[in-house]
């Protein structure tokens, strides 16, 4: 079975002419590789976080979200991650995506331009519309909230 392709208007802007567009780095990746878009290189101490411009604007159809993700060898191998994870970019939002990292490591990170710092997967979402009752259905979980289904 293959997985749906959306087509995505995208705008590369002016700071980020040089850099490629998004990709995915395999034909089963579920994220896109989102590359910093930075003049010069951006060092993140431990404890620090940083919004990093990515340099592309994109208009997602209704219906769908981008979602800015982590990748995963930069995690274990530095600490950094997204302090907002995932990261929301709403279908009516036309500005710079954005990474907002963190340094959660024992060192300090060095960012430079066009490095691979994030992910971006393109998600379908429903809108909910609320129905105000006196009463929920039962469940077997009822109530029980954090650990109550085992550690």
């Amino acid at each position: 079975m293959t997985a749906a392709r959306v087509k995505i208007p995208l705008v590369r802007l002016k700071h980020a002419a040089d850099l490629p567009v998004p990709t995915y780095a395999t034909a089963g990746a579920a994220g896109l590789d989102l590359l910093a878009a930075i003049d010069k290189p951006v060092d993140l101490a431990p404890g620090q976080f940083k919004l990093i411009p990515t340099g592309i604007a994109i208009a997602l159809p209704h219906g769908y979200e981008a979602q800015v993700r982590p990748r995963s060898g930069l995690a274990l191998k530095h600490g950094l991650t997204i302090l907002n994870s995932p990261g929301t970019v709403d279908a009516d939002y036309r500005g710079e995506i954005g990474a907002l990292l963190i340094n959660h490591g024992e060192a300090v990170i060095r960012l430079e331009r066009g490095m691979r710092i994030a992910q971006l997967v393109i998600a379908a979402v429903a809108q909910a519309h609320f129905v105000e009752c006196a009463s929920l259905p039962p469940t077997v979980r009822a109530e029980g909230g954090f650990g109550s289904t085992g550690t």
